[in-house]
């Protein structure tokens, strides 16, 4: 072999140990670590807002910490409409169960009960309770009232007056606008959080409700009535307009521009749960786009 042919097989040899080590590298290398995305849970909490003219606590339940807010309001009436306060607690529930159900971008809170005195009065019970122990509707009517027999959805300021009307009969809408404890919470609560929905539970009427006060609906009042109409099933209308109301919750809300709507169940002893499941979802997943 003369010294062209050696340096031709050097040449080659070099090469032949490069690949090898190029082929040994890549097949003994070690895997890269993957890093798993991290998806926090939305946050929980829970806050004593104020009390009762009894000094009874009324909780505001929060889940997530997103900016767009949706508020839900059970137990206005207390114990005549107690499947309300059963629906909020039952919605509490299912949000720690199931917490990924709540949009990054969304924080949900429940007022279980804005009324907890009405709902002594009307079935004898403090915080949550056995739907299955409750009284007769007629044994329920006082709690619609708080511990001053004053209406509280009469006591807001829009269209206020002292007496006002519940179907036919006058009752008490108190001594001014926020007169009562619990109004002056909510009051409170909502011009702090600024809410971009507030859904109040109500019964017995079967259907939802937006509201206004002396101005038109608010446009997006009436995509929420849409929203939680179309997927409970229940039908949706603008406003109530069964009989004269003055005072009311949603009417105020209106007022200072913050959209509000009534769902109102189909009887003052259910809670159709799934119906409101598919509304609760329908409305977060508006909110969370």
């Amino acid at each position: 072999m003369n010294l062209t042919s050696k340096t031709k097989f050097g040449v080659v040899a070099i090469l032949l140990i490069i690949i090898g080590g190029i082929v040994w590298f890549v097949n003994t290398r070690p895997e890269p670590i993957v890093v798993p995305e991290v998806v926090e849970e939305p946050t929980y909490s829970e806050q004593v807002i104020g009390t009762s003219v009894e000094g009874r606590e009324i909780e505001a339940i929060s889940f997530g910490n997103g900016e767009r807010k949706l508020l839900f309001v059970g137990g206005i009436h207390g114990g005549y409409e107690w499947n309300s306060v059963y629906l909020a607690y039952r919605a509490i529930d299912y949000l720690k169960e199931n917490p990924m159900i709540v949009p990054a971008d969304v924080q949900v809170t429940i007022i279980p009960n804005l009324n907890p005195d009405g709902l002594y009065i009307g079935i004898g019970a403090e915080g949550r309770f056995d739907p299955n122990t409750t009284p007769s509707i007629e044994e329920t009517v006082s709690g619609r009232f708080n511990a001053n027999d004053v209406d509280l959805n009469r006591n807001f300021d829009c269209k206020w007056q002292p007496s006002a009307t519940w179907r036919s009969a006058t009752i008490s809408a108190g001594d001014a606008p926020f007169s009562e404890p619990e109004a002056r919470i909510l009051r409170d609560y909502i011009l702090e959080t600024n809410p971009d929905l507030v859904t109040f539970w109500h019964s017995q009427g079967g259907a939802v409700y937006g509201a206004e006060c002396e101005e038109e609906i608010l446009p997006a009042t009436k995509q929420a009535v849409d929203l939680y109409a179309t997927a409970s099933g229940y039908s949706g209308h603008d406003v109530f307009d069964a009989y004269p109301v003055t005072g009311d919750a949603e009417a105020w809300l209106a007022s200072i521009g913050i959209p509000a709507i009534t769902v109102e169940l189909e009887t003052h002893e259910t809670i159709e749960w799934n119906q409101n499941l598919a509304g609760i979802k329908a409305l977060l997943q508006y909110y969370g786009k």
